[in-house]
């Protein structure tokens, strides 16, 4: 089935964030819009002038994306989510171009099932540390993000 943008960050935010709150998952939401609309880099060339459905299906980047990992299905997947109106505001509220503060240009964001958060995220050093919201680090680009 082919969700439209708003079905699909719905999907997403409750999928990734659902027990963390809106904040937590209006973080998730300002991540994946921050990616659409990066200036430069890997998201910049992955949006190809602002897809929300490249960005969310960009493999290995969001695991509830993928029906299948590590070659297993993945029952925390985007089609068995049943969004509610929450879920839909904050897709709305991320669309029309709302962020949340704490996140600020972050384009990263990750569970380390651990009570502390790496200083640089993905591991070629283009995210730095930006804050922690709930369970999730989030991370800001370095400057050598613009040459991913």
């Amino acid at each position: 089935m082919a969700y439209s943008d708003r079905e699909l960050i719905a999907r997403i935010v409750q999928c990734e964030a659902g027990g963390e709150g809106e904040n937590g998952m209006k973080a998730v939401a300002s991540v994946i819009m921050n990616r659409v609309y990066a200036p430069n880099g890997e998201y910049s060339r992955v949006s190809q002038g602002g897809s929300i459905r490249n960005i969310i299906f960009q493999p290995g980047q969001f695991d509830c994306a993928s029906e299948m990992l590590f070659n297993k299905y993945n029952p925390q997947n985007i089609y068995n989510m049943t969004p509610t109106d929450v879920h839909y505001n904050i897709a709305d509220w991320a669309m029309a171009g709302n962020r949340l503060n704490e996140t600020g240009e972050c384009l990263w964001y990750l569970n380390p099932f651990k009570p502390s958060c790496s200083s640089i995220f993905p591991s070629n050093g283009s995210g730095i540390f930006h804050t922690r919201l709930g369970e999730h680090c989030f991370y800001r680009p370095t400057a050598s993000y613009s040459d991913t």
